[in-house]
């Protein structure tokens, strides 16, 4: 059985004439019939009924025909994929990520597909999750690995969620105020009241970071208008000293173990706030045509996540 073959049963099949079968596939009507009396010599059984108004499968036909088809399908699909391949040949692919995102993911996916397309160049852009915004809008990135919100979301961008990551409330070991912490079912850290801590110095990010837009969120959602003791530009600097008891701050689960080592801090989910969270999205511009081989990169982020629980 061989795909000739089958292409010969599938288009008789669909054709019920070995006449009509022979002019669509250009060969002459006493070889295809040949061909067919060859294979039901082979198989020891009839594939078709010669009828006065056509030609029928048998049984054994019926089975044949459904199996050449799903055969030449998966075919099909098989040399598709290898001319997709064989087509990123060369190109090159301009990504947006935020700087932390690119420290935890660039080495774990950029050398993989590096072993796979050596033609495509890849350009990287490190920006925050707003100037991402914009770089999608004006078509100086192909697309982005960054960060949205539900009320944060105005641009008319297409956001692929990868995951849905919850913004933490980071103090010292042993906080006064983690007493009121209550354990989280399947998970090492405990949830917290944000309001226990309306009282307390934050250490915050500036304005125009992402994350800050989202602090500002959950705090207005808990009706807190709280007191910062110092704005940074790095959460991990903000991190590090709330670990000494410096003032208190937030960040998304996903950031706690990009930088592993000193300054081991307590970390609490935040309770009863719809909004403490962020998405990790691979982010589009709708109008904007995507190569293949962006394509294929977006493919390999979207794997991976599936594949790999969030740090």
């Amino acid at each position: 059985m061989n795909d000739r073959e089958l292409i010969y049963v599938k288009t008789i099949a669909e054709t019920k004439s070995i006449s009509k079968a022979a002019q669509k596939l250009f060969i002459a009507q006493p070889s295809l019939s040949q061909a067919i009396q060859k294979i039901e010599d082979d198989l020891g059984t009839k594939l078709f009924i010669r009828k006065h108004d056509g030609i029928s499968l048998t049984m054994a036909g019926e089975k044949y025909y459904l199996a050449a088809t799903e055969i030449l399908n998966i075919y099909d699909d098989y040399k598709n994929e290898v001319t997709y391949i064989n087509d990123l040949k060369r190109g090159r692919v301009t990504i947006g990520i935020t700087v932390y995102m690119g420290t935890y993911l660039l080495p774990k996916l950029l050398p993989m597909f590096a072993e796979e397309f050596p033609n495509i160049e890849i350009y990287i852009k490190e920006l925050d999750s707003v100037n991402m915004e914009k770089s999608l809008l004006d078509g100086t990135i192909d697309f982005a690995v960054m960060h949205t919100h539900p009320l944060k979301n105005s641009e008319p961008l297409n956001h692929e969620v990868l995951y849905k990551d919850p913004f933490m409330i980071v103090t010292q070991k042993n906080h006064p105020l983690s007493q009121y912490a209550k354990k989280v079912p399947d998970s090492h850290h405990s949830s917290i009241d944000l309001n226990l801590f309306k009282d307390e110095k934050f250490i915050m990010l500036r304005k125009d970071k992402r994350i800050r837009q989202v602090c500002d969120i959950i705090f207005h959602r808990a009706g807190i208008n709280p007191a910062t003791c110092l704005t940074l530009q790095s959460y991990e600097s903000a991190r590090r000293l709330a670990s000494t008891g410096y003032g208190v701050t937030m960040i998304p689960l996903q950031y706690i173990n990009i930088f592993e080592g000193q300054y081991d801090a307590d970390y609490f989910f935040i309770e009863d706030n719809e909004y403490a969270f962020w998405y990790t999205c691979i982010s589009t511009n709708p109008n904007m045509y995507l190569s293949k081989a962006a394509k294929v990169f977006m493919n390999m982020i979207h794997d991976y996540f599936s594949d790999n629980q969030p740090i």
